[in-house]
């Protein structure tokens, strides 16, 4: 196999051919519109929540407990989602998961106490945690590695746009009917997409869309694929990942960039609401900016990124220059509790939670670029997505007790932009070269 920072296989890889079909950016764009509705699902509630004190009478650290049941289900499924995803394929997995959460999503509007919003999130995660793996394992199947960068940046700024539509999409419902119909209505449009996902979607030497040349164009342009695999590594156990130091190092930093961006979907409505003096009308529409930001600088780092690749530039530098230089760049959101305009908050806020996402779109790509068979690819998105959601059932419980003790978000933005930094040293000092992971033949017997 020619190993990803190559130069020569860079630089001799062919340009796509005029008659070659380009099904692999519909799939892509169907996987982003699947991330879009999964994200816009678990954003929800944070931005319903502040207009649900009719129903509920919550503290800041009731909150922050019912955002992390969410993510202690989310979490602890990853490890089991990943491999499941090696198992059966992106197909049933993205569309089975796709119904459970959207069942879900509806049950949260018969919620009527602590105890039973709580139970509704915690199922909810369960069924989510297989679609980032999922996404990984498509662009790892479908896209050559000149176009992952890019590629990946398309479904995962499909978070980011959730996060985003979930401001204006929930406040326009609730200020029309209630907070209960948000549920009903984002739970149906899960199931429609589960149903076009199932009848869309196929590998692509399988599917009727994708003519010989692009098939031809994917395989030999690096993309991961069963018919590739090396034999002996694609046996390499799932437990035996946790022996390198690649794969320790992407959990570790995976979790850092997490703490920063769970901020975005957990607490940062209420920060608006709460610190900034925002109503209804403004946090729909002031609120949705550093999302938007978020996305564009998403998709111009992939491209940016890819194009590196093509010029030659190592795998291993421009992975490392997007994660790293993203995460010091996200630290700026320690500042923005401190400036006096709620303007200056939101500039921070935009440019922290663009940066990140510059960072995420690298840290996708790495599943891909690592992984030792494609076998592996969805098995190490689940680690590293397990790890990182740590973030998810600490972030959450942690801003919520700060908060109610300090009386404001300065602290925990502080401890936030200080676990940013850490991570951006993790993957430029720890890390070693992004390659596949190098399998040891077994010693012959004597």
């Amino acid at each position: 196999m020619t190993a990803l920072g190559s130069k020569t296989a860079t630089k001799s890889s062919p340009t796509p051919p005029r008659l070659m079909t380009r099904k692999r950016w519909v799939i892509i764009w169907l996987a982003f519109i699947g991330l879009s509705i999964n994200y816009l699902d678990r954003s929800s509630l944070s931005v319903a929540l502040p207009f649900m004190g009719k129903d509920f009478e919550l503290t800041a650290t009731q909150q922050g407990l019912i955002f992390a049941a969410f993510f202690w289900a989310y979490d602890f499924c990853q490890l089991a989602a990943g491999w499941y995803v090696d198992k059966v394929g992106p197909r049933r997995s993205f569309s089975l998961a796709a119904v459970w959460w959207s069942v879900f999503t509806m049950v949260t509007a018969a919620a009527t106490s602590f105890w039973s919003l709580f139970a509704a999130r915690f199922l909810l995660g369960v069924g989510e945690s297989p679609a980032p793996s999922t996404a990984a394992k498509v662009v790892a199947t479908w896209f050559p590695v000149r176009e992952r960068a890019f590629a990946t940046s398309i479904w995962d700024s499909g978070s980011r746009v959730g996060a985003v539509i979930a401001l204006p999409i929930v406040t326009l419902i609730v200020a029309l009917t209630s907070w209960h119909a948000v549920f009903i209505i984002i739970g149906v449009a899960g199931l429609i997409w589960a149903a076009i996902w199932w009848k869309v979607y196929r590998s692509p030497q399988e599917h009727p869309g994708a003519n010989a040349a692009e098939v031809s164009y994917i395989e030999e342009g690096g993309a991961r694929s069963e018919a590739s695999d090396d034999a002996g590594a694609a046996k390499l156990p799932w437990r035996s990942l946790f022996k390198y130091r690649t794969i320790l190092s992407m959990m570790f930093g995976f979790f850092c960039l997490n703490s920063a961006i769970y901020f975005f979907i957990t607490f940062f409505p209420s920060y608006l609401v709460k610190e900034r003096g925002f109503d209804l009308l403004k946090l729909g529409f002031f609120g949705a900016i550093p999302g938007i930001c978020a996305v564009l600088c998403g998709w111009l780092g992939g491209y940016l990124a890819d194009r590196a690749v093509r010029n030659g530039v190592s795998v291993t530098k421009v992975r490392k220059t997007a994660i790293s230089g993203g995460l010091a760049g996200g630290s700026v959101i320690m500042f923005a509790a401190l400036v006096p305009e709620a303007w200056m908050a939101l500039a921070l806020l935009s440019v922290a939670y663009s940066s990140l996402t510059v960072a995420a779109t690298g840290i996708w790509s790495l599943p891909a670029d690592v992984a030792p068979s494609s076998r592996h690819v969805g098995s190490i998105g689940g680690l590293q997505n397990f790890a990182s959601n740590l973030a998810g059932i600490f972030t959450p419980i942690l801003i919520g007790v700060l908060v109610d003790q300090t009386g404001s978000f300065v602290a925990p933005l502080a401890v936030i932009g200080g676990v940013s930094l850490v991570g951006a040293a993790n993957y430029l000092f720890v890390m070693g070269k992004i390659e596949p992971l190098k399998v040891k033949a077994p010693a012959p017997v004597a």
